[in-house]
């Protein structure tokens, strides 16, 4: 069958991407719908500049010995709680965790790209001005996470890790795609909502008040991110389809299956193994034996837990039905999900945040970057 657009509500019309034509038609600019303008007129409040000291500074931060000690806790780190550990010595198990740590860092900064390009992907096809402009918004805030992830690992790490090829291809495969359901429902929803997820356990775990204020700052942002994906389904889904409903719920939780069971696999980490001199199958093999499906059941139990968030994002958008529910059952216990709030995960410290931004945006300057040496 023939992949189609799902669209209902108007605000969400599309013009080929090639077809700039259609974006200068003198009707469309007042054709302009104001579902994104609460959000638009937000912006202001929540921004944060990764290069300004006033909100983060990289170079008057302690320095951290990742020698010595673990950006994360131990436990964050599976190998380490399994037969590798025990081919490790004390100075490797720091390295493999912080090692481990560098490469969800970089998975952040990977997805932090992916969101960029899609938004900026977005503003290519999206017909209403509206929506069109939170799209460019959105673009913007996320070219900030990618600067402020960078300059974290440049201060910490060097350089990032390579992207995990699941990862890889699922972001490929959204901002390549035509279609806005698919990249509303996999960046504004999955993988947005495995970052929040990803950001809360860092901002509560994490012994590098550096990172700490990295994703506290992240967050006030992604929060709003998240509401765009919110307006999306609020909108869309009663209108859908039984045919079209059934289309975007399988194909959302095929994704979903793809994220759990690659995304944190030790395929993906290959790159880091090699220096230990460990074969990453025999890896995978020894964390399956420590780990069983019961052990990942009781992790999802955790509020922050990003796959977790991941369902409770699907589950409140609508998209989860009877059709499907079994994938996820099998996971989390989904009625009780379903009596949660809907508030995404981390959202009441991005609000207290945003109020913190509110009061340092009401003094500053406006600075003009400083150019960076190439060296």
């Amino acid at each position: 069958m023939t992949e189609k657009h799902i669209t209902h509500d108007p605000i969400y019309n599309t013009v080929h991407r090639d077809d700039f034509y259609s974006l200068i038609d003198v009707d469309r600019y007042g054709d302009r719908c104001s579902a994104f303008d609460g959000i638009i007129s937000a912006t202001e409040d929540h921004f944060w500049d990764p290069i300004d000291a006033a909100y983060i500074d990289f170079r008057a931060a302690k320095p951290f010995d990742l020698a010595e000690d673990t950006i994360m806790p131990r436990h964050f780190t599976v190998e380490l709680s399994c037969a590798v550990a025990d081919r490790l010595d004390e100075g490797q198990k720091i390295r493999l965790a912080n090692q481990s740590t560098r490469f969800m860092i970089s998975s952040l900064l990977h997805g932090e790209q992916g969101a960029m390009s899609l938004s900026a992907s977005l503003c290519q096809i999206l017909r209403d001005p509206g929506a069109q402009e939170y799209a460019a918004n959105q673009t913007r805030e996320e070219a900030r996470h990618v600067t402020g992830f960078t300059r974290y690992v440049e201060t910490r790490f060097g350089k990032p890790l390579k992207a995990g090829p699941t990862l890889a291809g699922l972001m490929n495969e959204l901002v390549g795609s035509p279609y806005v359901y698919k990249k509303l429902v996999g960046m504004q929803m999955l993988i947005e909502g495995l970052a929040m997820g990803a950001f809360s356990t860092i901002h509560a775990h994490t012994r590098d008040p550096l990172l700490r204020r990295l994703v506290q700052l992240v967050m006030s942002d992604e929060a709003f991110h998240h509401k765009f994906g919110k307006i999306w389904a609020d909108r869309t889904m009663p209108s859908l389809t039984e045919e079209e409903h059934e289309r975007v719920e399988a194909w959302a939780a095929q994704t979903f299956q793809k994220l759990l069971f690659n995304l944190v696999n030790a395929e993906q980490k290959q790159e880091i193994y090699h220096e230990f001199g460990l074969d990453w199958q025999w890896v995978r093999g020894s964390i399956l034996e420590a780990f069983t499906d019961a052990d990942r059941r009781q992790s999802m139990t955790e509020s922050t837990n990003i796959f977790r968030v991941l369902i409770k994002t699907l589950l409140k958008a609508g998209i989860i039905t009877d059709r499907t529910k079994h994938v996820y059952a099998q996971w989390v216990d989904m009625e009780e999900l379903a009596l949660e709030h809907d508030e995404v995960v981390g959202s009441d410290l991005a609000e207290a945040t945003t109020l913190e931004l509110r009061e340092i945006n009401k003094t500053r300057p406006k600075m003009v970057r400083p150019l960076r040496s190439s060296s």
